[in-house]
């Protein structure tokens, strides 16, 4: 059974970027991976923001919803307890911002998955369930 596959801003706004440095990178895992990948509409909003600094088409990140290729799967409102405790945990010592916290919720409530992200706290710091690594597809040098 394949992992499910949580994806980030960095590998999205690289994906459609090509004067990103992770771009072929993003392109090559995004061809291995069996769409579609799920998401949290505050990665999306990242990815929109980082997206019109870049001057990239205006709605190329919707259009990957609108394709299918990614899903949005994370309702706040209903994890914003969670959401929380997560920010309140990492924040002490980390930068950790809303689409991060919401990506290591994900990855609880979706105990197979793997976080696509050029993002080392993911593999470095972050923990699902306080304690358990969180499964990541990241650049080498990252890892």
């Amino acid at each position: 059974m394949r992992p499910t596959i949580l994806l980030d801003t960095g590998p999205l706004v690289a994906y459609l970027d090509p004067g990103d440095k992770f771009h072929d990178w993003a392109m090559t895992e995004f061809g291995r991976i069996n769409s579609p990948v799920l998401t949290c509409e505050a990665v999306l909003s990242e990815a929109q923001f980082k997206a019109n600094k870049h001057h990239l088409k205006r709605c190329a990140v919707l259009e990957l919803v609108v394709r299918g290729m990614v899903q949005i799967q994370f309702q706040l409102v209903e994890e914003v307890n969670e959401v929380q405790q997560i920010l309140e945990k990492y924040g002490k010592d980390h930068e950790v911002d809303l689409a991060d916290a919401c990506l290591v919720r994900m990855s609880e409530q979706h105990p197979d998955s793997v976080v696509f992200t050029i993002d080392s706290q993911f593999s470095r710091v972050y923990r699902r369930h306080g304690n358990q690594p969180i499964p990541v597809i990241i650049p080498d040098e990252h890892r």
